[in-house]
C-alpha cells in the first residue's frame, strides 16, 4: 500500500520539488516557501496548519493534550543567498539540477507527501504528530526554527525526526559548533604618509595564522575541526586598512573538545588586542553537542529507519555524526535522529542534482518509518 502510494504520487512529489526550486529561501527569508507549503498542505486536506513567528510551517495532527509528541520535519531554508531564481536549474530524464534541490528541497517534499499519506488514509496517531517544515537550519540560521519549536512545545516532545540526508544514512551524533564574527579596527591612514600605522588586515591575518597553528584536542571517538570561512576589509590599495573582518568557527562531536577550542579561540582573540588594535568579537552561531538522551527511544528510531530502508530498497542503513536540526533536541535530552530520503549529489554546491528515480524510495522509506514510530 505504501509503495503503491509513493509510485502513484511520483509526479506530484517531483512537482513540489520543481515548484520549490523556483522559490529560493536563504535563512531568515523562507516566507515564500512557507506560504507555498502551508497552502499545499491545506489543499491536501490538512486542518490547523499555521506559520509561526520564525517561519516554521506546522501541521499538528491529534496533538491536543499530548505530552508525548513525535516531530517529523525538514528544513525549508537553503545555504545559497539567491532570492529570485537559480539560473542553474535544468532537468533531464534522470535528474533535476539545481542548487539545494537535495539539501533540502526534496526532503521537504517527502515530509509533505508523508503528511498527505496520513490524511488520505485517515491515520490519527494516538499521541500526536507535528509535521514541521522548519526555518533556519543552514549556516548562520543557527537552528532558530527548531529552537522555537522546542520553546513553543516545551516538555511535550518525546521523539524527533528530521529528514536532511540521502536515503540509507542517518545521524544520531550531534556535531556542535561555535561561530564568530571577528573585527579588527585600527587608526589606518594613507599608505605613504602614515606608513607604520597598524593595518587591520595585518592584525586579522595574525589571528588567522594563530588559529591555523592550533592542534585540535585528541580524544578517542571525537573529531574536532576549525575553519576561517570569510575574510573582508580594507578601502583601497593605497589605504592602510582601518577595519577587517572574518567569520570563523570550530566544531566537535564532543562537548569537552568544544570547550577546549573555546578557550583557545578566546586566547587568540585576546592576544591580538593592543593599544593600537581593537578586537571586536561577536558569537553569531552556537550549535550544541548531544546530551543525555533516552537511548531506548533513540534505538527505536534507528531500528525503525533501518527497517524501513531495508524493506524499501534492500539497503543497510549507516550512521555518521553531523550538525543538523537534531542537535537541539539531542542537547535537551530528547531522542532524535536525522534520516535520509532520495539520493542527491553535490550538497552546498551550485552543481547539486537529484536522482529522480530515487524519490519513490525516499517517500516510501519515510512513510514506513513514520508508521513504525507513532
Amino acid at each position: 500500500m505504501i509503495r503503491e502510494y509513493a509510485q502513484k504520487n511520483y509526479e506530484m512529489t517531483l512537482d513540489i520539488v520543481r515548484d520549490l526550486c523556483m522559490i529560493p529561501a536563504p535563512s531568515y527569508m523562507e516566507d515564500r516557501r512557507a506560504e507555498y507549503c502551508k497552502k499545499w498542505l491545506e489543499n491536501a486536506g490538512a486542518k490547523g496548519v499555521y506559520i509561526d513567528s520564525v517561519l516554521n510551517v506546522i501541521y499538528p495532527l491529534n496533538c491536543e493534550g499530548s505530552d508525548e509528541l513525535t516531530v517529523l520535519c525538514a528544513h525549508t531554508d537553503t545555504v545559497f543567498p539567491d532570492t529570485e531564481s537559480y539560473p542553474e536549474y535544468r532537468e533531464d530524464d534522470e535528474r533535476i539540477y539545481c542548487p539545494a534541490v537535495g539539501d533540502n528541497t526534496v526532503r521537504v517534499a517527502t515530509v509533505m507527501m508523508t503528511a498527505k499519506y496520513f490524511i488520505d488514509n485517515n491515520i490519527v496517531p494516538e499521541k500526536g504528530v507535528l509535521f514541521v517544515l522548519n526555518s533556519c537550519e543552514e549556516g548562520l540560521g543557527n537552528l532558530v526554527g527548531t529552537r522555537q519549536l522546542f520553546k513553543d512545545f516545551e516538555g511535550r516532545i518525546k521523539q524527533f525526526v528530521t529528514v536532511d540526508t540521502s536515503i540509507g544514512a542517518y545521524v544520531n551524533v550531534a556535531v556542535g559548533s561555535h561561530r564568530y564574527e571577528v573585527e579588527a579596527k585600527t587608526a589606518g591612514g594613507h599608505s605613504y604618509s602614515k606608513f607604520g600605522n597598524r593595518n587591520a588586515i595585518e592584525v586579522l591575518a595574525g589571528m588567522v595564522s594563530e588559529i591555523y597553528k592550533l592542534r585540535v584536542p585528541e580524544k578517542e571517538g571525537a573529531k574536532t575541526t576549525y575553519n576561517v570561512g570569510i575574510i573582508e576589509g580594507g578601502t583601497s590599495v593605497n589605504t592602510i586598512a582601518q577595519s577587517a573582518k572574518m567569520l570563523c568557527e570550530y566544531r566537535s562531536n564532543d562537548r569537552e573538545c568544544l570547550a577546549v577550542m573555546e578557550k583557545e579561540f578566546a586566547r587568540i582573540f585576546k592576544e591580538a588586542e593592543s593599544d593600537d588594535a581593537e578586537i571586536i568579537v561577536k558569537r553569531v552561531g552556537e550549535r550544541p553537542c548531544k546530551g543525555e538522551v533516552d537511548l531506548a527511544v533513540e534505538k527505536k528510531l534507528i531500528d525503525a529507519y533501518s527497517r524501513a530502508v531495508k524493506e524499501t530498497c534492500g539497503k543497510e542503513a549507516h550512521g555518521y555524526p553531523a550538525s543538523t536540526d537534531a542537535n537541539i533536541p539531542m542537547s535537551l535530552g530528547v531522542a532524535a535522529i536525522d534520516v535520509g530520503a532520495a539520493i542527491s549529489v553535490g550538497a552546498h554546491t551550485r552543481e547539486e542534482y537529484l536522482e529522480k528515480n530515487s524519490v519513490v524510495d525516499g517517500v516510501e522509506a519515510i512513510i514506513r518509518m513514520a508508521t513504525y514510530i507513532i
